[in-house]
């Protein structure tokens, strides 16, 4: 199997400054490709440990992909560190300069000197395009390992993974065909009651069940070669029979996102007044596009009943002319109640948060997928007021 390792560098990433999204993103993407990493590192802003590090893995990684350490400053050191490693000069790439001083011209500013440093690849070195910023990534072959360099920017490293270097992976190995993986996320449940239904299971050759609990949500996903794709789809049955009513989406697309192509399929508009949820709910849907009619974020100790959170709901319907509303009091006693006011009436519930351990982010969360849950219910033709492990229902008004 291709071993194919990823080597993050700077000094914030290193001492947890920033966190290392483009790690986590690199992981999933090359797992759906087919060639999961098998490997890892992060090193600092040192040429020394850089020079080391790339000439150690040299000699164990079929592929490594560097990320960071191209751009214009003293504390870059990538391009360096990789000439000096393969015992090369650096050299300034005419086409990549001429790309730089026309990105500065095309917005009316000066190129500083210390962007020349962005041309400068190892003389060994093939340049990767950039098409959305300064700095060129290039690749490499030292001892067996094939490296890529590329800058640290999320939006550039992203376009230069899928564009440069996959399609290159792709012509100079022989790869697997992608995975299957089967995915749904639950609400509700906790991960120690799913496992307890679910470990021990029968499960075709190579197909392993896992689990990520990401609080307030647990996913569960089925992931083997497409040759099983039959026998895992028979085992995924029974994954949909465990997880039941707890289900609130399945693949990757989000509930937030799976509720706004409901709502705008079916014609619907929704406002919403939060008080404990802190405009999570707005946020969550508005980033998806969802068609919102209006809301309002109420100061957090305004206490109030069941009955009062739906009569708000139900005058922010009327008010913003939405055939639906959502409102969440404030949390007064460990309780706190959601009202989701429809065409037909209003649903209403009170519950109590039993965990106390839970910190007050934590708390908002849940009680914002407690709402969002509660839509996504009232969409499916379902009971709008479910199970849930930490949230004990204490009223309900329907």
């Amino acid at each position: 199997m291709l071993r194919v390792e990823m080597l993050s560098t700077g000094d914030e990433v290193l001492h947890g400054q920033i966190i290392d999204t483009n790690a986590a993103w690199l992981a999933d993407y090359l797992f759906q490709q087919g060639m999961p990493m098998s490997g890892r590192e992060t090193v600092g802003d040192s040429l020394s440990s850089l020079i080391e590090t790339l000439q150690e893995r040299s000699h164990i990684a079929d592929v490594l992909i560097v990320n960071g350490g191209l751009g214009p400053t003293s504390d870059d050191l990538s391009a360096l560190a990789a000439a000096t490693a393969c015992g090369v000069e650096l050299v300034e790439h005419a086409e990549w300069m001429a790309r730089i001083e026309a990105y500065f011209a095309g917005r009316g500013r000066p190129m500083a000197a210390s962007n020349r440093k962005q041309a400068q690849i190892p003389a060994n070195a093939e340049m990767l395009d950039n098409p959305v910023g300064t700095a060129c990534g290039f690749a490499l072959k030292l001892n067996k390992c094939t490296m890529f360099f590329t800058p640290g920017v999320p939006s550039e490293f992203k376009v230069m993974v899928e564009q440069q270097i996959v399609p290159r992976l792709r012509q100079r190995f022989p790869l697997p065909a992608p995975p299957l993986c089967l995915r749904l996320t639950t609400f509700g449940t906790s991960e120690s009651d799913l496992a307890a239904e679910l470990d021990g299971m029968p499960l075709p050759p190579e197909v392993v069940l896992g689990y990520r609990s990401s609080s307030p949500i647990i996913e569960l996903k089925l992931t083997g070669p497409e040759t099983q794709r039959a026998a895992m789809e028979q085992a995924w049955e029974r994954v949909h029979q465990v997880a039941g009513e707890n289900t609130i989406f399945e693949g990757t697309i989000g509930l937030p996102a799976t509720l706004a192509q409901r709502l705008t399929q079916q014609g619907l508009k929704l406002a919403l007044s939060e008080q404990f949820s802190a405009g999570l709910i707005n946020l969550q849907l508005q980033s998806e596009g969802a068609p919102l009619a209006g809301g309002e974020l109420l100061p957090s100790h305004c206490v109030e009943t069941l009955e009062t959170t739906l009569a708000r709901a139900r005058s922010l319907a009327e008010l913003a002319g939405a055939q639906l509303a959502l409102a969440v009091s404030a949390m007064s006693d460990d309780r706190v109640s959601v009202a989701l006011h429809t065409p037909k009436g209003g649903i209403g519930q009170t519950v109590r948060y039993r965990s106390a351990r839970h910190g007050l982010r934590l708390r908002q969360e849940s009680v914002a997928m407690l709402a969002l849950d509660m839509l996504r219910r009232w969409l499916n033709g379902e009971q709008v007021c479910g199970k849930n492990g930490w949230l004990e229902i204490v009223e309900i008004i329907e």
